[in-house]
């Protein structure tokens, strides 16, 4: 190791001081202003996401599922009791990003690509189920409702019907989500970033 290079976090790794706890309620009001633009501009995307990738990316999977879980819980509390039954969702979607940005996923805009296929994958995988109990399979995006609808009138499963439904909208939307997240992160000031356990996240590129 490089005379006064930090020691690399590992995955899991958590630095609990006042600036991660900061962090949790930025990335929630970050999490707000997301879904806000999508839904003033009427985008067939969530963008809801994009506070609990960041904190991920900075300060580790836990942090990104707390902020997650927390941020569904207070707009459950404050706008849509809906929002309590997915909490799950976007702990998986914090710790997904946590743990592929401390595997180095986040190093160049390619990786992060890669990154946000696999929250979409997540997301995809924990939000169907909770489709089928919920609206009988569907997500309520006019998207992923339209390729529901034309796949049961084929006679695809309900259940395949409903995965496909939320991955074709999860694909986009995670991946814009941590592409966006990504910039941000990337535009952070290096001072700022060193107050966190950053792992590989830490390591961005150069060229």
């Amino acid at each position: 190791m490089a005379t006064g290079a930090q020691p690399r976090a590992g995955v899991w790794t958590t630095r609990w001081t006042t600036l991660t706890l900061v962090l949790i309620p930025v990335g929630i009001a970050i999490n707000f202003v997301g879904k806000f633009v999508a839904q003033a501009l009427k985008l067939p995307l969530w963008l809801d996401s994009i506070g609990t990738v960041l904190a991920a990316f900075i300060a580790g999977p836990w942090v990104g599922a707390l902020t997650g879980a927390l941020n569904n819980i207070i707009y459950g509390l404050t706008v849509d009791p809906v929002s309590f039954w997915y909490f799950i969702t976007s702990v998986g979607i914090g710790l997904s990003a946590g743990i592929m940005a401390r595997l180095g996923f986040i190093r160049s805009t390619a990786r992060a690509v890669v990154a946000g296929l696999v929250v979409a994958l997540v997301a995809t995988v924990v939000s169907f189920p909770i489709n089928i109990y919920l609206w009988s399979g569907q997500t309520g995006n006019v998207w992923g409702d339209a390729l529901f609808t034309a796949l049961t009138l084929r006679g695809v499963p309900l259940w395949l019907a409903s995965f496909l439904d939320e991955l074709v909208v999860d694909l986009p939307d995670k991946v814009l989500t941590v592409l966006i997240a990504f910039g941000l992160f990337r535009a952070l000031p290096r001072r700022l970033l060193s107050q966190f356990d950053l792992g590989e996240a830490g390591h961005r590129r150069t060229a």
